[in-house]
């Protein structure tokens, strides 16, 4: 390993060391919502038919429940929307919403209790990092509401990943709450139409190869516009240079 390669991986480690248990909750919230999503996939038929069986409440039961798995991270909002489609009809979708809207102000309460100033001291330290933060969500109500309808738009963007992304990095209450209703619109009604499709849960929980593609046209489209927005907020904190930041002249 090279001198540059080995000074890399000793930043990241260090980031990682200093973000304590931000990093962990990261980790945690990448890999368990996969593992969730195995335990609803064979529970989908017993899940659906006690929803069906307290219809008056059911739907209340539905979206405390997405609220709290969702919210902590535990079950991932796809199967789970789908699941409002099979139960519920169209009115999965309000239902599917008011879960996602409760889930991610659990999931902000969550990240910003356990990281503390963690992730904004870390920000704090990099004059890039910083730029990139202003740019993405540094204008106003308007620029940050946009920026989180993006993220949250590709069918693939982890839910709970990004609840701790968005709630450590400075995104206010109202446009983060707001955002992720507007941003998981499509992908809810997408999910709830296939649950509304499904005759029995024998071949597990559908996924079609049109959602598939979708979500990775609308992932590859987030990644450019947001990696162009990143890379002319670099390029103009580093004065257009390749270096860590721009120099200032000698006097």
């Amino acid at each position: 390993m090279s001198e540059e390669q080995t000074e890399k991986s000793e930043t990241a480690g260090a980031v990682v060391r200093r973000l304590g248990p931000a990093a962990v909750l990261g980790a945690v919230w990448l890999f368990a919502p996969a593992i969730g999503g195995f335990v609803l996939l064979f529970n989908m038929k017993p899940a659906s038919e006690w929803l069906n069986a307290h219809q008056e409440i059911g739907p209340l039961i539905y979206v405390a429940i997405f609220i709290v798995t969702a919210g902590f991270g535990f079950l991932p909002t796809y199967a789970q929307a789908v699941l409002g489609g099979f139960a519920f009809g169209w009115w999965g979708v309000p239902a599917a919403l008011a879960g996602f809207a409760g889930a991610s102000c659990i999931g902000r309460l969550i990240a910003t209790s356990v990281s503390g100033d963690r992730v904004e001291q870390e920000i704090n330290r990099n004059r890039k990092a910083m730029a990139v933060r202003e740019a993405l969500i540094g204008h106003g109500f308007w620029k940050a509401l946009g920026m989180v309808t993006l993220v949250r738009i590709p069918p693939n963007s982890p839910f709970a990943l990004t609840n701790g992304v968005l709630s450590t990095t400075g995104v206010g209450w109202v446009p983060y709450v707001i955002g992720t209703a507007l941003g998981m619109l499509p992908r809810t009604a997408a999910a709830v139409y296939i649950g509304m499709q499904v005759q029995d849960w024998s071949s597990g929980v559908p996924k079609p190869k049109w959602m598939l593609i979708a979500g990775i046209v609308l992932t590859v489209i987030a990644i450019i516009v947001i990696g162009t927005i990143a890379n002319k907020a670099i390029h103009k904190v580093t004065g257009g240079s390749n270096g860590e930041s721009a120099k200032d002249p000698s006097p």
